[in-house]
């Protein structure tokens, strides 16, 4: 896969060398675990009911979790009825992330755990599709 020349990373892999970077790391979407914190410290400092249901949040990042807690408080719903207003970057790009995950597999190191990013040991899991963002997800 190429990549144009006013990709980002790619201008900063031109300039890395051993002595500047300890490497590159690929740091994809958060997995469960990673999740369930940015819920736990988000629904505090939106004082939302951390006991609710939760919308299906396969493929989401930190900051659409933000912004459904966000839009919950704010327009005083359940946080499934404010997902109804949040497009996953996944749903919009996923195309783009996939393409990055491939790239990354292999080249970079992973953010999550020691060593070498693999596609294969991806957080997410399976690839990115659009989805619909009303399915629910109990805690």
């Amino acid at each position: 896969m190429r990549f144009p020349a006013d990709f980002p990373l790619r201008r900063i892999l031109r300039r890395a060398r051993a002595e500047r970077f300890d490497g590159v790391f690929f740091v994809d979407l958060p997995g469960r675990d990673q999740k369930d914190a940015i819920w736990a410290i988000y629904t505090r400092h939106y004082g939302l009911d951390a006991k609710q249901a939760r919308p299906d949040d396969t493929n989401w990042t930190g900051a659409e979790i933000k912004s459904c807690c966000r839009l919950a408080s704010l327009l005083d719903v359940p946080l499934v009825q404010a997902a109804q207003n949040v497009v996953p970057v996944a749903v919009t790009a996923g195309d783009k992330i996939e393409g990055l995950r491939q790239w990354a597999s292999g080249r970079c190191l992973s953010a999550d755990r020691a060593g070498v990013y693999s596609r294969s040991e991806g957080t997410s899991g399976g690839r990115v599709r659009g989805g619909c963002a009303s399915r629910v997800r109990l805690p």
